[in-house]
């Protein structure tokens, strides 16, 4: 089939059109890319032999110049990529520059500045306060439903897609352990989460309001928080995650735009308890998105969180996060939190599939209650399109090895 046929219920066809950055077998260059089916397009080679005016924002090795260029550039750059994948006029000049995905490779397709990791999941948060604390009045803490919790991560250890993940080590103490040991971690976890991607910067003092997310942020991307929770368990207290988190998080190769994900605008659950103004988005219209996901460990699927209930929206958590004067930068990444939905079957973390390791899941290769070094795990995702159609979000995948 010729590259610009893309079969019919392609999640990847010109109703979606990713950004990534890949290299090309032999080479060492990297350049701005677009997924078309099972072909990537060299956007910015595609731009030069067009003399498209975008071509400085695409013959890039990396997406920051873009993401800084703002809202209009980014709607203007959409609308002549779709043009040029879907006008026959245009295919003569474009098709050279069509590679297929099997023949290149994907890289890390931004420069991440900050990255700052939630915990929006009322669900999630539920199951974990009931697994720590059972006697609990509330299984929330008390702060939950008035502001989107959070954590400042590391920057530096954002990998893209397909990196091996080392077995992080640490210090570990059970409960019933008289001192702490130190070495690899035994409850090595996932976080199915989704990462935006902030495109244009704030000024330090001047906070983002509600109404202002979609001038800042520029698409999304699927997003694993890799867990070590016996480390987490004994060094969170009182300054919450560190080194438990710190050592990875990998992220897609395919950042999709928000003008891509119209279609799957939802409403965010009902909110039960009043919200201060810079959080209260009752006027603010559809503030979710339809986003279905699948966790997979060695080709099994074992989760399908909705990302319909989150209970904090990405605006709010880019409000909160600036509210109290501090800065966005291009390149900022933000993760949602745990996805996880009302059933059991929608956990987005092995801590709360298997209650903790209390239940084990079966798997065709044996029980698991943590990850076992030589597992891969795979998180994949789609969301309603236009007439119809599905927009398939770029799949993060990760295998462990050993310490």
């Amino acid at each position: 089939m010729p590259p610009f046929e893309v079969p019919e219920g392609d999640p990847f066809g010109p109703h979606n059109l990713p950004y990534g950055v890949f290299s090309r077998a032999g080479s060492q260059e990297r350049t701005v890319g677009v997924r078309l089916g099972d072909h990537v397009l060299d956007a910015g080679a595609a731009a030069l032999a067009l003399g498209s005016p975008y071509a400085a924002l695409l013959a890039r090795p990396t997406l920051n110049p873009l993401l800084a260029a703002g809202r209009t550039a980014w709607s203007d750059v959409r609308r002549a990529l779709t043009a040029w994948v879907t006008v026959p006029a245009h295919q003569e000049t474009v098709a050279p520059f069509l590679h297929p995905l099997d023949s290149v490779t994907l890289h890390l397709p931004f420069e991440v500045a900050d990255y700052v990791d939630f915990y929006a999941s009322e669900n999630h948060a539920r199951n974990v306060g009931q697994i720590f604390r059972p006697d609990a009045a509330d299984s929330l803490t008390p702060n939950w439903k008035h502001l989107p919790i959070g954590y400042h991560g590391r920057s530096g250890t954002v990998v893209v897609s397909g990196t091996d993940v080392v077995r992080p080590a640490g210090q570990r103490k059970g409960p019933a352990d008289p001192e702490p040991v130190f070495g690899p971690s035994v409850r090595l976890d996932i976080e199915a989460e989704v990462g935006f991607v902030v495109g244009v910067p704030s000024r330090t003092g001047r906070p983002v309001s509600l109404e202002s997310f979609r001038e800042h942020v520029f698409g999304l991307c699927l997003l694993n928080d890799w867990s070590a929770r016996d480390v987490q368990a004994w060094e969170y207290v009182p300054l919450g995650p560190f080194l438990g988190k710190s050592f990875a998080t990998s992220v897609s190769a395919w950042i999709t735009p928000l003008d891509a994900l119209e279609d799957a605008r939802v409403a965010p659950p009902r909110r039960t308890h009043p919200l201060l103004p810079y959080l209260d988005d009752a006027a603010d219209g559809p503030g979710g998105y339809d986003l279905r996901i699948s966790v997979a460990i060695n080709g099994h699927t074992v989760s399908e969180p909705p990302f319909s209930t989150m209970y904090w929206t990405a605006a709010q958590q880019l409000a909160h996060m600036t509210v109290n004067g501090a800065s966005l930068r291009t390149g900022d990444l933000y993760g949602s939190g745990t996805v996880s939905g009302p059933e059991p079957a929608q956990r987005g973390s092995l801590l709360e599939l298997t209650w903790n390791g209390r239940e084990p899941l079966e798997l065709p290769d044996g029980k698991r209650t943590f990850l076992e070094d030589g597992d891969v795990v795979t998180l994949s995702a789609w969301a309603p399109g236009p007439d119809g159609t599905r927009v398939g979000l770029g799949e993060v995948t990760g295998r462990i090895v050993t310490a």
